[in-house]
């Protein structure tokens, strides 16, 4: 058991830093608009595929999944996008907090999508 919740810390770690990495990548557009005005259709369907690119990119440098007993894979593809969704929703309420405009990928929903599509990749073509 012990060894699981290692495994699905170090999936939570690579997905989140993978959210942080596109987080940062959005800092130029953090500052340029205060409210921005995005269909969130759109938006949703551009970090779904970019948590998919992301997925194969993470495959590339882990070619498997950290979670290695088969019946743990399933409980890693739902508790780690939702942890990941959570941890990204923190650091935007955080930021929030200190006065710094909110980029959409610091919602739950969208850091959720974002993580769901990063896993799915990972736990389809993962060896």
């Amino acid at each position: 058991m012990l060894e699981f919740l290692f495994q699905l810390i170090g999936e939570v770690v690579l997905q989140g830093v993978l959210e942080l990495l596109v987080d940062l990548g959005l800092e130029p557009f953090r500052r340029k608009r205060k409210s921005p005005p995005y269909n969130p259709w759109f938006t949703a369907i551009a970090y779904a595929c970019l948590g998919a690119l992301a997925g194969g990119v993470s495959l590339w440098l882990l070619p498997e999944l950290l979670v290695r007993d088969e019946s743990w894979r399933v409980v890693n593809l739902i508790a780690t996008p939702i942890l990941a969704g959570f941890a990204m929703a923190a650091l935007g309420v955080w930021r929030v907090k200190r006065g710094h405009v909110q980029v959409s990928i610091e919602r739950f929903s969208y850091a959720y999508l974002f993580a769901l599509c990063l896993a799915l990749v990972r736990f389809h073509f993962a060896g």
